[in-house]
């Protein structure tokens, strides 16, 4: 340590339930915020606000499963997942990835993995590792390793992480120009038959 610098406490990530996520709502919220907040997502505060009140449902998702990241007990960085349900449903942006890959990559691909639903890590506890072992926690023992998330094409630095964290990117281009793009995990079966860009 040089001089001047202030000691950092560490992180230390801890499983949390449903019912313990919830019971941190607003940790969970500012964490969220800080994450999403600034470019190139640029959400407003709504958009914290409605993550919050989708957590209610998400936590009632089959094979829910959430790891906090944790700094002197404050909440610094989450990661959400479940699995995905057969048939893929028919919401959110799940229409777009089923289109680009098609019916039968959906099927073999998506549905029954892990979906990595949420990924965030405070202004704070960035640049330490803190995201790559969120996301390592919550997809570690992901049946076959089969786990998958969406992620935007105009977050470049988020697509890069996931490359350099083993993730395949499944779609090329971006899912119908629509901006999202579909990753298999380091472990999942499938990507040795993901399509190389042009």
């Amino acid at each position: 340590m040089r001089k001047g610098e202030a000691v950092r406490t560490p992180v230390v990530l801890r499983p949390l339930t449903g019912s313990e996520l919830l019971a941190r709502h607003e940790d969970a919220r500012q964490v969220y915020a800080e994450a999403f907040g600034g470019p190139p997502w640029s959400e407003d505060a709504s958009a914290a606000d409605g993550f919050i009140r989708r957590l209610s449902d998400d936590v009632a998702h089959p094979g829910f499963t959430a790891v906090g990241a944790f700094r002197d007990d404050r909440l610094v960085g989450l990661a959400t997942a479940w699995t995905t349900p057969t048939p893929l449903p028919s919401g959110r942006c799940y229409p777009r990835a089923a289109a680009a890959l098609g019916p039968g990559r959906t099927a073999q691909w998506l549905c029954g993995s892990r979906e990595v639903d949420e990924l965030a890590v405070s202004a704070d506890a960035r640049g330490q590792g803190v995201g790559a072992a969120l996301l390592e926690r919550v997809t570690a023992d992901a049946p076959d390793g089969r786990c998958w998330l969406l992620t935007s094409v105009r977050a470049r630095d988020a697509m890069s992480f996931y490359r350099r964290l083993g993730w395949a990117q499944a779609t090329h281009p971006a899912c119908e120009n629509t901006g999202i793009a579909v990753f298999l995990g380091p472990r999942h079966p499938g990507r040795t038959a993901v399509p190389l860009p042009l």
